[in-house]
């Protein structure tokens, strides 16, 4: 499908376009793909590869997302589709994000069936989760438009890496957001997940500051992310450019794609992660996967 001349803009030096949707501000050349391999430049024109496949649908209860204080106890629509704008090395769905192939495992699907399912099974939302909801931008605002029309609500399960254009734009439509905050450093946002740390940072506290329900998930990796000094930095800020009253999650990494040499996160240091949260005066803090 051909993308809206909003999302991208043309180099007057050459053939490439500038993808406008998220922070990598891929610079496409004709005929290739930008990271998220989701759009591709077609004669100089950017076209999504992807528009209305998915490759996850499902209702889920809304604490698996995981969402503790956005209307507990309900159960969300949850659509999930393919390709990332981050490489992280430990990807927990890379067969989706990362590795996948759509013509086998695609499902062609409407903004209108969707929104059907959601109500079908008493969902109260949608969630976009599972893979990078931002590279499917055109598809799920279309989608998300036509759910609060039908009074759901809309979830983002999110790394955060929105160009800022498309987060003011995202802001206007999802009611909740899941942001995984995957360490307080730049080093590892650069060399394991191919990102930057200050830009997600940013996108954070421009969605607390838009009073959006807000939730930050924190995945420990032993020897990556897990030191005392960095899990301090973390809840620092939280306090102080957030509020004690945003729910953290901790949660438990497992040897996965890239990353199969690494043990599961020790217990004892999500323990000890919890209790430096709450010490410091974060209210709710969770531990998953254990």
């Amino acid at each position: 499908m051909l993308v809206s001349k909003d999302y991208y803009k043309k180099s007057s030096k050459s053939q490439k376009l500038r993808c406008e949707i998220c922070a990598n501000y891929c610079k496409i050349a004709d005929g290739r793909c930008g990271v998220c391999k989701n759009y591709k430049n077609v004669n100089g024109e950017l076209i999504d590869l992807n528009y209305g496949i998915v490759s996850s649908l499902s209702p889920d209860p809304i604490e698996k997302k995981p969402l503790n204080h956005f209307l507990p106890g309900s159960f969300t629509y949850s659509i999930g589709g393919f390709g990332c704008n981050m490489t992280c090395l430990h990807c927990q769905n890379y067969m989706i994000s990362q590795e996948y192939n759509k013509n086998v495992r695609g499902i062609k699907i409407t903004p209108e069936t969707i929104v059907e399912n959601a109500l079908k099974y008493n969902c109260l939302s949608i969630a976009w989760t599972y893979n990078e909801p931002t590279i499917h931008l055109p598809f799920n605002k279309k989608t998300s438009l036509l759910a609060k029309s039908k009074n759901l609500k809309v979830i983002y399960v999110s790394n955060g890496y929105m160009s800022t254009q498309s987060l003011n734009e995202i802001l206007t439509f999802v009611d909740s957001f899941n942001i995984d905050l995957k360490s307080f450093s730049n080093d590892f946002y650069k060399k394991v997940c191919g990102g930057d740390l200050n830009i997600v940072l940013d996108n954070i506290k421009k969605i607390y500051d838009e009073e959006k329900h807000l939730e930050i998930t924190n995945l420990l990796i032993n020897g990556y992310n897990d030191s005392i000094n960095e899990i301090n930095k973390l809840c620092d800020f939280i306090i102080d450019e957030l509020s004690c009253d945003v729910p953290l999650h901790f949660s438990r990494a497992f040897p996965y794609y890239k990353m199969k040499d690494i043990t599961p996160t020790n217990k004892e240091i999500l323990f000890k992660a919890r209790e430096i949260a709450l010490d410091k005066g974060i209210k709710n803090v969770y531990l998953g996967n254990i």
